[in-house]
């Protein structure tokens, strides 16, 4: 069942999974475009999961994961 306040969960938690990997990206000096070259998505991809506008695959995840070293459960903890 759908409930109101179902999208604003989903929205505030794409956010939050953005900030981390925006995080752990600038924490590691890793450049935009490093990560979407390595993690095989376009820039704007990359851009629009990092401010929380898309919701990427598991598949993208794991990807950008690899490129980070980390932890797929740290970036979606």
């Amino acid at each position: 069942m759908h409930e109101p306040d179902d999208d604003a969960w989903l929205l505030e938690h794409s956010r939050v999974l953005g900030e981390r990997i925006r995080t752990e990206r600038t924490d590691r000096h890793i450049t935009q475009e490093r990560l979407h070259l390595g993690a095989g998505i376009s820039r704007d991809v990359l851009q629009r999961i990092e401010s929380g506008r898309h919701n990427p695959t598991l598949y993208t995840l794991l990807r950008i994961a690899r490129v980070l070293d980390v932890p797929l459960a740290d970036l979606v903890r």
